[in-house]
């Protein structure tokens, strides 16, 4: 693919069509790769972006309970000692 160099104040830059920001998942922040000649452009997730606040939601909603205990009653805790 073919793109233009723009200028972007002082700067100069790339422009992504939408389509493209939709299909790799690119949202605000990009990780540019400097790597044997090439720039690769690749996006940065964040899968666990939000996580807190719903963790946050669930205690308060007192929806944060254990499906399974914890410890199992034939479980020996000995051999961890």
């Amino acid at each position: 693919m073919e793109t233009s160099i723009v200028s972007i104040g002082n700067s100069k830059g790339i422009r992504l069509s939408k389509t493209l920001l939709e299909k790799y998942k690119i949202k605000d922040k990009v990780e540019l790769i400097l790597e044997k000649g090439y720039i690769i452009v690749k996006p940065i997730a964040t899968p666990r972006k939000g996580w807190e606040k719903a963790f946050k939601e669930m205690n308060e909603n007192e929806d944060d309970k254990l499906l399974l205990n914890d410890v199992f009653e034939d479980e020996n805790l000995d051999e961890w000692k």
